[in-house]
């Protein structure tokens, strides 16, 4: 909040919580490469990407999903990379802002817990334009779903009819893992992905 001319307290803007996430240096002590926050909102977005936390590419070059992940996710998508860099339609916030290293035994390690309860209630409800929010890997399902998320995330990805009711869908992380993961379940690209793209394509229409 800040003072208003009159000495009373506002909300600040969209741009001006962006910046403040902008400038956070909540974590950097944990983060080996240092705070480099990486998301995009904006006020007229309608589709909402909901992921876990940029990977050093995307650390290193500032723009979300610029890596090979990316490529694959907009495929299953079904948008080119145009329509998916369209800030004025296509929000992403992730779990953790900032890139969060690597673990001891690979991989990237998990989202810092202190970012999401910070800076999702300040930057995802003033998108008010929202038609769909896309929940992509298990950290960001459990951050939203929590509880209501079936124990395998592949369960979640078959059998969510409800929550696209509710506005949200779901996706595994889109890493080069996922192609085993994705070829093991046919059901995936024959049922989940037709959908998808459906709901996607409602969403940024108009």
């Amino acid at each position: 909040m800040r003072r208003g001319p009159a000495g009373g307290a506002r909300a600040l803007t969209l741009e001006e919580e962006a910046a403040a996430a902008r400038a956070c240096t909540l974590c950097a002590a944990a983060l080996p490469l240092g705070p480099n926050p990486v998301f995009r909102v904006g006020e007229a977005a309608r589709l909402l990407i909901i992921s876990q936390a940029p990977s050093s590419r995307v650390h290193v070059t500032g723009l979300p999903w610029n890596d090979a992940s990316g490529e694959r996710l907009r495929g299953w998508l079904g948008i080119d990379r145009a329509t998916f860099d369209d800030g004025a339609r296509v929000a992403i916030v992730p779990v953790g802002l900032c890139y969060p290293g690597r673990l001891p035994r690979g991989g990237d390690a998990p989202p810092r817990p202190e970012c999401a309860p910070l800076w999702h209630p300040r930057l995802i409800p003033p998108m008010r334009q929202l038609r769909l929010t896309l929940l992509v890997g298990a950290h960001a399902v459990r951050a939203v779903l929590g509880r209501r998320a079936a124990a395998r995330l592949g369960e979640t990805v078959r059998n969510q009819a409800g929550l696209r009711a509710r506005g949200l869908a779901v996706l595994p992380h889109p890493s080069w893992r996922t192609k085993v993961w994705a070829d093991a379940r046919p059901w995936f690209g024959q049922e989940v992905l037709p959908g998808l793209r459906e709901a996607v394509a409602r969403a940024l229409a108009g």
